[in-house]
């Protein structure tokens, strides 16, 4: 998602520097007319807009903080973009630090995955000051097509993202289930996808991954690991309001297992996999991966 934002940037006539631990990934951003950096450090320094699109917290913290992190050559006023998901108190604590040097922080979570990353079309979820949301505007919109302003405290953005992450969690492991008992049931499992996507039950993400299991194509979109933390973060979210979340507890459960079973890094649609081992539902071949 993150060249797929910068790209959307170039596009808009922005300046582009950026650092990925993958060697391949600065060399796209290169030939894509960015600049490549060695260093988080490096790619920032001068920047008045820094987005940091990782996987989690603890990536966030690394980015901000480790050797070589952005935060102490980021210029006071300057805004950091904090997309990745992660719970809301650690959103507040990294805007807390941030303060500490006048730097802006705005928690802004997106959605929409690589496709609509490279499109520009990209749907955040942020909260932060007004000063921030100003300063950050021409880069939002470069990267989205939908931007909601949720609030002027830091950890909003994040929280709204946690529910939108519970939804899709259970539908995907819902879609698995449905198509792997359709399979069990004999059914045609293409004609049951016509059907249900024209029915009520239909939902954006079994219209979105049941293609993959269709098409036994489960290279990695959004990956399963990618559910066993965020489901995980929203449980630790529910307990900590002694909030019962049992639906999301059993989508999670079905992530681990798929995990557990070695399709961690397959795309989550790969929980259908998990449920025809359980069953002995005969599911489309895996095509190999290359």
């Amino acid at each position: 998602m993150g060249f797929g934002m910068a790209s959307s940037l170039l596009r808009h006539g922005h300046i582009v520097s950026g650092y990925d631990p993958a060697p391949a990934a600065i060399a796209k951003l290169a030939s894509a007319g960015g600049t490549s950096a060695r260093s988080p450090a490096e790619a920032v320094r001068g920047a008045s807009i820094v987005l940091c699109v990782v996987v989690n917290s603890v990536q966030t913290e690394a980015v901000l903080f480790a050797e070589n992190g952005v935060f102490p050559v980021m210029a006071p006023g300057s805004v950091f973009v904090s997309s990745a998901t992660m719970a809301p108190a650690d959103a507040r604590r990294f805007a807390a630090r941030l303060a500490e040097r006048d730097i802006l922080y705005l928690d802004a979570p997106i959605s929409g995955g690589a496709a609509k990353a490279a499109t520009g079309a990209l749907t955040v979820m942020a909260s932060g000051s007004i000063a921030a949301f100003d300063r950050a505007a021409d880069v939002l919109d470069a990267i989205s097509s939908k931007v909601y302003r949720l609030g002027s405290e830091p950890g909003i953005g994040a929280s709204v993202k946690m529910i939108n992450q519970h939804l899709a969690g259970v539908h995907i492991a819902a879609a698995c289930e449905a198509m792997a008992l359709a399979s069990k049931l004999g059914l045609d499992l293409p004609t049951v996808y016509e059907v249900i996507t024209a029915s009520a039950g239909n939902s954006w993400m079994f219209e979105n991954r049941v293609p993959h299991i269709l098409e036994g194509d489960y290279r990695p979109l959004s990956s399963v690991e990618i559910f066993v933390k965020d489901l995980g973060i929203l449980q630790d979210m529910a307990r900590a309001e002694r909030y019962p979340a049992p639906l999301a507890a059993a989508a999670l459960q079905m992530y681990l297992a798929t995990s557990g079973a070695g399709m961690g890094a397959e795309d989550d649609a790969s929980v259908a996999r998990t449920y025809a081992a359980l069953s002995g539902a005969v599911l489309p071949a895996v095509k190999p991966t290359t």
